[in-house]
């Protein structure tokens, strides 16, 4: 961390920063620890020009979390803009490696949280999924808030970059017609939006944090899908989860429709490592 932005930082906290130490683990962001003489702090920064509408979108999604009492985020700090870029501050929560016990604990918190509900499907602001933007456009209908402000503008953003061809995408009345066809009527559920490993601690004393969200009102499989899109959670989990919000039915197929946007996101993020991925899915459903 440079100096500049170092004192930058202690000055917005209004304290002398002791100590830095660098953070791993950040595909978007550089991640700091900073120690001052009461407190540490978990420091992210970003230089690029969406760097505080990144920041300012993922503190809107963890305090949406926070305000349904069903799952803990950080306490928030600050975001601002600094020295080529905009930083966020927010509280360290120390962790440790999940117990069965504790992913229960997580599987059933998730299941409340996904219990709160809406007359739409969307959010109030666009965001982010990782740092490429996310429409939240409101829909009143699933079908077309997953096919129009999911997997069309990530179909667009791969042509864009030559990562498909025109050829490879389903037309948006093929789209629709295929997601119709796996999803019965869906409630809106609030989501975390990225749900993958990385996106939950377990703090030392044993309770569940949400972190890097990117809410919206919808299908709370969603959730359950980008969970397993890795390796999965576990099956206490998932049982936890289930005991709650018990499966509908028809999920295990929606489920690679669901995985099929965030594996269009890690191509466009990634590269083509993920084509084969995303070929395989459009291949077998559409």
């Amino acid at each position: 961390m440079k100096a500049g932005v170092k004192d930058a930082i202690g000055a917005l906290l209004g304290t002398k920063i002791k100590n830095v130490a660098p953070v791993s683990g950040g595909d978007i962001s550089k991640a700091y620890l900073l120690y001052t003489d009461s407190d540490t702090i978990f420091c992210k920064l970003n230089s690029s020009p969406s760097a505080k509408a990144m920041f300012e979108a993922e503190v809107e999604g963890l305090k949406a979390i926070a305000n349904t009492k069903t799952i803990k985020t950080p306490a928030i700090y600050a975001v601002n803009d600094i020295e080529e870029g905009a930083c966020l501050l927010m509280e360290y929560v120390p962790s440790k490696r999940p117990d069965s016990k504790e992913l229960e604990i997580l599987g059933a918190q998730l299941a409340k949280m996904h219990q709160i509900s809406s007359d739409y499907f969307g959010w109030e602001n666009p965001n982010f999924i990782g740092n490429l933007p996310q429409s939240n456009r409101k829909h009143d209908n699933w079908i077309s808030f997953y096919s129009e402000e999911r997997l069309t503008p990530q179909f667009q953003a791969a042509i864009n970059q030559n990562l498909l061809t025109k050829d490879d995408v389903p037309g948006l009345e093929k789209l629709q017609a295929v997601i119709s066809s796996y999803c019965p009527d869906i409630k809106p559920s609030l989501l975390h939006g990225d749900l993958w490993g990385g996106n939950f601690i377990i703090s030392e004393n044993g309770l569940p944090y949400l972190i890097d969200p990117a809410v919206y009102f919808g299908h709370s499989e969603i959730d359950l899908s980008m969970s397993r899109l890795f390796g999965g959670f576990g099956s206490p989990f998932y049982t936890a989860y289930y005991d709650i919000n018990p499966p509908a039915p028809g999920e295990p197929g929606r489920m690679a429709i669901y995985q099929l946007y965030y594996l269009l996101v890690h191509l466009n993020l990634f590269g083509r490592s993920y084509y084969r991925s995303v070929k395989e899915i459009l291949h077998a459903h559409f």
